[in-house]
């Protein structure tokens, strides 16, 4: 027999520990079950009082939202155990990486938009690889035509002809507007950008570089003076040379979405920037379309016009960071900066343009690209037979199978639900994006937009224990950040939502529960 006619769960109780120890600095004490070492927000973010959470004992999976049935199988796992892997990586691994819950998964396979662990659990992934999952986990066009190119030629640099790299850049060219046709392979986004910034450079013959606050360009020592969020910045000298504008949110920052002329008032920072923070010649601006790593910030309507103009006008070239919102994924149009009615003079991709594969490139106009000759440019494995091979493969499954079409309808389907339960939800403070690069900001007070840092890594914690991986990001760590596999449902994100939904409440209610 049970007492009670809804009978209480078996619950564990969980140590209080200093805060101090989270990463927060003269902070109140929280407690291990509300933070992991990397669930929260970086030292100076906000932090509740102390609180005691009851860690439920039975299965979040067996007892909420469902997975959508499917037909993708995985193999059988023979491989060593997370233990093993844990040893393995903590012992010849760098310290400095950083891994996503208390109890990290261990991905072992992934089929289109989910991935199974070791155990053979499986799970929705909305976050692909970092936005870098594209057309589907092992997007079978995709895999068949890097084993056929392995198995001709695995490597080849660019001091000898090949077709891979010379058909794939035909092909990327043509998908590009104006006179952005002329293609730089590289590996990683950090490196496209870093090359973005040299080529500026270069043929501008000027040197001062301007970004935008809150956003994120990469790890090299160039890209990491670029980005603007100091989780991302090692106390070094980096940045020389580089100023930061203020951030065009329109959620947070000074202006409103309801100013008249919103976006020009932004740009008057820039412009302003240009007088008074630099010589007045600049060597170029960049910019991601829909910020990335920020937390899902937009510029607003006519911002990036006014901006361009202005560095124009001071001799420099605009470049557009397309790293996480090429491809594709804001749904009605291929490249983001489409989205914002301007025309960049040179344009960074990676990430979704190999599905995985490590590949990134550099596109610009001829007249622009001919900077680079005063000296040799080289990169060993830029234009790597099979990563081109695998390029292409990406290029034609998003025409093929309509990506871009199905990120439309799949990221406006996802965005109504999604404001939805904002409507029900008071953590809730925003739901911003296009396409599938959608982002939910949480908070505690819609009036104040107090960070709801604790709560996100909560929350972000539950979902996994349900089946759904979530990205997390902003620079106080409480954005959720939905940036799907582009083959995702309907029915998937119906389980999103659900998983949210739920999740949300648990926390909630774990919360009030522990206060009582």
């Amino acid at each position: 027999f049970h007492y009670y006619k809804k009978p209480v769960r078996n619950i564990t109780m969980h140590r209080t520990v200093p805060i101090t120890r989270l990463g927060f600095q003269s902070r109140p004490s929280l407690t291990a079950a509300c933070c992991s070492r990397f669930g929260v927000a970086p030292a100076g973010a906000h932090a509740p009082a102390t609180w005691t959470i009851p860690a439920r004992s039975f299965s979040a999976a067996a007892t909420g939202p469902q997975l959508p049935p499917t037909d993708l199988k995985p193999e059988p796992y023979s491989g060593p155990n997370f233990e093993e892997v844990k040893h393995l990586r903590d012992t010849y691994l760098s310290p400095a990486m950083f891994h996503y819950y208390k109890k990290p998964v261990m991905v072992v396979q992934g089929k289109m938009q989910y991935v199974w662990d070791d155990k053979g659990r499986r799970y929705l992934d909305t976050i692909g690889g970092i936005v870098t999952i594209s057309v589907g986990h092992c997007h079978p066009k995709v895999v068949e035509a890097g084993v056929a190119q392995m198995k001709k030629l695995q490597h080849s640099t660019t001091i000898y002809y090949n077709p891979e790299i010379a058909e794939y850049a035909r092909d990327l060219a043509a998908r590009m507007p104006g006179k952005l046709k002329v293609v730089y392979f590289v590996n990683s986004g950090s490196e496209a950008n870093d090359l973005a910034m040299l080529m500026s450079r270069v043929h501008t013959a000027n040197y001062d570089f301007i970004g935008l606050r809150n956003g994120y360009h990469g790890m090299s020592v160039n890209t990491m003076g670029l980005t603007a969020l100091h989780t991302w910045k090692y106390n070094q000298a980096q940045g020389f040379g580089i100023h930061h504008a203020l951030n065009p949110d329109t959620y947070r920052g000074p202006y409103g979405p309801d100013v008249p002329n919103v976006g020009r008032k932004y740009a008057e920072d820039v412009k302003d920037l240009i007088l008074t923070g630099t010589s007045g010649q600049l060597a170029g601006f960049i910019c991601e379309p829909i910020q990335g790593v920020g937390g899902t910030s937009i510029p607003p309507p006519g911002y990036l016009q006014d901006v361009y103009k202005y560095v124009r006008a001071a001799g420099g070239l605009c470049v557009a960071d397309e790293v996480q919102t090429g491809f594709g994924r804001t749904g009605t149009h291929y490249w983001g900066f489409q989205t914002h009615d301007v025309m960049p003079d040179i344009v960074t991709m990676a990430k979704g343009i190999g599905n995985g594969t490590p590949l990134a490139a550099v596109v610009t106009t001829p007249e622009i690209a001919k900077a680079l000759t005063k000296r040799i440019h080289f990169n060993t494995y830029g234009g790597n037979p099979v990563s081109c091979a695998m390029g292409k493969a990406v290029l034609k499954v998003i025409d093929e199978e309509g990506i871009q079409q199905r990120a439309k309808e799949m990221g406006a389907y996802i965005k109504e639900r999604l404001s939805d339960l904002k409507t029900r939800h008071e953590l809730i403070g925003d739901v911003r994006g296009k396409g599938l690069m959608l982002g939910m900001e949480m908070v505690r007070d819609r009036q104040t937009k107090e960070p709801a840092s604790a709560e996100t890594a909560l929350i972000f914690e539950k979902a996994k224990d349900y089946g759904l991986l979530l990205g997390k990001g902003g620079l106080y760590g409480n954005v959720f950040r939905i940036k799907p596999p582009m083959c995702i449902t309907k029915a998937d994100i119906d389980f999103t939502v659900d998983v949210l939904d739920r999740s949300i409440k648990d926390v909630q209610k774990d919360i009030h529960d522990s206060k009582l």
